[in-house]
């Protein structure tokens, strides 16, 4: 193959070159800065991201050109609108690490640098058009984001939250790997427009071989995304990690791997224009992504209602809401998931972000009891985390409602036959309202201890807040501007039952 066959468009990869240069500019600039001086490292890996989400803004022009790479990038909404996602995800991390790493006395360069290199693996996710570029993407991110894990290096709880997220997610990657093989030998290409036109046309090698690989790939990413009954890993590491990290693992990685796996089932596995193999797979993994949707939220949001640790809480609260992810999944539009994952990000973030403040340094404070009587003693924490904790659990007129009816009122009128899956989302969101309500009643109608401390709040913390609660009623009054830049989403299946009847 000649080189000018391969459409060698570096452009398209703008933002992911931007944000790896910028890893190793923290690495260099850290290795030859003294001890003291290393508070360049923040501004850096903030310039980097800025730089990286203004070249995602420049792709936009470009959605429609050919892939590049042979096939490799892609530039679509699909992939941008993600991206934006995890550039976001990164800048609210990396505004909330310099008070975490002051306090936690911990190096700073190792923390952006990886920071950065995690970023890179999740752009290169949503911008894979082949497999082969969505196991790299993953594999980069997966790395450093065990590293981060574990970077409280002298904590017990971290240590052990890296080693169970690095054991499972291998074992996870494996399932993927595997999947992955075996869609190749069934397909004759790793492509994902390769294997839409195979699928499509019934030109398979072996057809068994792509429904098992499929299967396995629905494990992988249901692993990452941490769906039921693959979710088991999540309460535990999001505990045992750096609330900030848990933070960033809850938000941006998510994003990244929803994108990539709607580019896998909803595009690559679409339904084609004619019975046979094609409608059988499609047929299957909506059934059981529709399964597995109505499992995630209900374990997440049951266990969640016992919890007395507010981080394993939000553990499950995101297991929860990966499952309503999972219900505008099966619909094949990726616009309301895509509205849904920012929502999530923003609000999740800020939610964090207050928790961090007020556990202080080795996330000694992590207990809904810790959280007696501060409402009125830091009015201005407790009542960010009243709104964040308000909007997951989806009321008005915040981003949580707002990702919550449009992703519930997509596929009520694209599905007809899934309708019963709303039903079960909707139940569920009534559910969580209880576990989300509790800390708000703790903060404001319990005593206060003697001795309560005020935490102190940096300048680069606040403006990560006030970007998090202006994000969370932006996307829940002005929400159309931002369907404005998804664009259609792709278009909507009819139901099951009427997609084979034809």
């Amino acid at each position: 193959m000649q080189l000018n066959e391969l459409n060698l468009n570096y452009n398209s990869i703008a933002p992911e070159i931007i944000a790896s240069i910028t890893g190793v500019v923290i690495m260099l600039v850290d290795a030859f800065s003294k001890k003291g001086a290393r508070r360049a490292n923040a501004m850096i890996a903030l310039i980097g991201l800025v730089a990286a989400l203004g070249a995602i803004v420049g792709l936009w022009a470009a959605i429609g050109d050919s892939p590049s790479f042979s096939g490799m990038i892609v530039i679509d909404r699909l992939r941008l609108f993600f991206s934006i996602i995890v550039i976001i995800a990164a800048i609210i991390t990396a505004l909330l690490a310099s008070q975490f790493l002051h306090d936690e006395a911990l190096p700073p360069g190792e923390f952006y640098a990886l920071l950065m290199f995690a970023t890179t693996g999740m752009l290169l996710m949503a911008a894979a058009g082949d497999l082969v570029m969505i196991f790299l993407g993953l594999e980069i991110s997966s790395i450093t984001t065990y590293v981060l894990a574990g970077y409280r290096r002298r904590d017990v709880r971290a240590n052990e939250s890296s080693l169970k997220y690095f054991l499972l997610g291998s074992f996870s990657t494996a399932f993927l790997l595997y999947g992955m093989a075996l869609v190749y030998g069934a397909t004759g290409t790793t492509n994902l427009a390769g294997i839409q036109r195979a699928v499509a046309m019934g030109a398979l090698n072996f057809p068994q071989l792509l429904f098992v690989g499929a299967a396995m790939m629905l494990v992988g990413f249901g692993f990452k995304i941490a769906s039921a009954p693959f979710h088991l890993w999540t309460p535990d590491v999001y505990e045992g990690a750096p609330t900030l990290v848990t933070a960033f693992m809850a938000t941006g990685p998510k994003a990244a791997v929803f994108a990539a796996f709607l580019r896998v089932f909803a595009e690559a596995f679409a339904a084609p224009t004619a019975t046979g193999t094609g409608w059988q797979l499609h047929a299957t993994w909506v059934n059981a992504l529709a399964v597995i949707a109505v499992l995630t939220m209900t374990i997440g949001n049951v266990i969640a209602l016992s919890q007395t640790n507010i981080k394993r809480m939000l553990a499950y609260s995101s297991i929860a809401h990966a499952g309503y992810a999972l219900v505008g999944f099966v619909t094949g539009n990726f616009a309301p998931v895509g509205f849904y994952m920012l929502s999530y990000a923003i609000m999740n973030l800020g939610a964090f972000a207050v928790i961090q403040m007020l556990a202080r340094a080795g996330d000694v404070k992590t207990q809904i009891t810790d959280y007696a009587g501060i409402g009125f003693e830091v009015p201005a924490l407790s009542f960010s985390l009243t709104i964040f904790l308000l909007s997951l659990a989806g009321i008005p007129p915040t981003a949580g409602f707002m990702g919550k009816f449009f992703i519930f009122k997509s596929t009520w009128e694209a599905a007809p036959d899934l309708r019963w899956l709303v039903v079960a989302a909707v139940i569920n969101s009534i559910i969580s309202i209880y576990y989300y309500l509790y800390p708000i009643v703790v903060m404001f109608f319990r005593p206060a201890p003697q001795n309560f401390v005020k935490p102190r709040v940096s300048g680069a913390v606040v403006l990560a807040l006030v970007i998090t609660l202006a994000g969370t009623f932006y996307l829940g009054l002005l929400p159309n501007s931002v369907f404005d830049w998804l664009g259609s989403g792709g278009t909507r299946p009819r139901s099951i039952s009427q997609q084979v009847d034809r």
